[in-house]
């Protein structure tokens, strides 16, 4: 017997992609990009894809604990006799938030991208140890 691993939220991940599709073309956000996190010794990483997308249309900030990571993917152009057979990848506007641990340093994050790939690196501020204080008597 073979055990599956039940994830209830990847149905309705794959519907609301679905909906979004199917969506007009008026939407304020075009597409949402996928993410990675992971939590390393000294930092955190984001991985974010974003093929097709120049480094001066991404936008980083930090604001209040929130890494705000924001940007366009532009449309291609095309000629005025090319007929449009079938689009699938999304244009337009996107916008991912990110609540940041009191851990992470705000003033040391750093971002770049690469082969359609924005990394952004937070780095964590230095454990505070706890110091031992002796009691003297009077």
């Amino acid at each position: 017997m073979k055990i599956a691993r039940f994830e209830p939220w990847s149905a309705i991940d794959l519907l609301h992609r679905d909906l979004n599709c199917a969506a007009p073309q008026g939407r304020t956000a075009g597409w949402v990009p996928a993410v990675d996190i992971f939590e390393e010794k000294g930092r955190f990483l984001l991985r974010a894809d974003v093929p097709g997308v120049s480094a001066t249309d991404i936008e980083v900030s930090m604001d209040a604990g929130v890494l705000t990571v924001s940007g366009v993917r532009l449309a291609e152009e095309r000629a005025e006799d090319t007929d449009v057979q079938r689009t699938e990848r999304s244009t337009g506007h996107f916008l991912r938030r990110f609540t940041l641990p009191e851990t992470a340093d705000a003033e040391s994050i750093t971002a770049r991208t690469s082969n359609g790939i924005l990394e952004v690196v937070i780095p964590k501020l230095p454990e505070v140890q706890a110091r031992r204080i002796t009691v003297e008597a009077a």
